[in-house]
């Protein structure tokens, strides 16, 4: 999720072909970025380096998630401020191996104590995101209204992950829950910019934010499974 970007005249005002052009590039860019990621995790559990990385962030698990939200937060926040569209990619790519990273021990711990719970959140992710963008594509409805929203939930989240480190309480079931819907909505907002606001030479940048939106309901669905075992 990220804010609405209408500086330069947005993709909409352009041409059929401009249209469709920059909306497959921005599509094309979040399924290599998926692609990517996968491909990544599947290097550090290959090659042990997954196990490394997890053990010392497993002590430290609230503080990982506080790193997950502001990292997606502060890369797509930098990349919508880069005119360079290589500088874009290496942002954009040195996000998708941040977010590799900070998914580890939760990835780590999904398949040593519950196989087959990644592929069934993954699953499940997929289906839901497809569904939200098919409908915000097929409504064509604007949904910059959800900046607001989105903006005080995702404070309120990030007061409700501090607090569980200062003050060790448990962050149940029903946070995953809400923060599944959080991430439900930013996906239709980041669709939302796609299709009415960025320019059509931000298409890294919005591809951006809607990778790292996807990438934070796949955490939550994720969380929400392993609770349940």
């Amino acid at each position: 999720m990220q804010e609405q970007v209408n500086y330069l005249a947005p993709v909409s005002e352009a041409s059929v072909e401009d249209r469709s052009e920059f909306i497959w590039k921005c599509y094309a860019h979040v399924v290599g970025a998926i692609l990517a990621f996968a491909g990544v995790e599947a290097y550090f559990f290959q090659t042990g380096i997954a196990e490394r990385i997890a053990l010392p962030m497993l002590n430290n698990w609230l503080m990982v998630l506080g790193a997950f939200m502001l990292g997606g937060w502060g890369a797509t926040h930098v990349a919508h401020r880069l005119q360079s569209t290589a500088a874009q990619y290496a942002a954009f790519a040195f996000f998708i191996v941040l977010e590799a990273v900070i998914f580890v021990p939760m990835l780590y711990m999904a398949a040593a104590t519950q196989p087959g719970v990644i592929d069934s959140a993954a699953g499940v992710t997929i289906i839901g995101c497809v569904a939200l963008i098919a409908t915000a594509m097929i409504t064509r409805k604007d949904f910059s209204f959800l900046r607001g929203l989105l903006v005080w939930v995702g404070l309120l989240a990030m007061v409700g992950i501090i607090g569980s480190i200062f003050f060790g309480f448990e962050l149940g079931t029903w946070f995953s829950v809400a923060m599944i819907g959080f991430a439900g909505a930013a996906v239709l907002y980041d669709t939302s910019n796609i299709l009415h606001h960025y320019p059509k030479d931000k298409y890294v940048a919005a591809s951006m934010a809607l990778f790292a939106s996807i990438a934070l309901m796949f955490w939550y669905v994720l969380r929400l499974f392993m609770s349940r075992n």
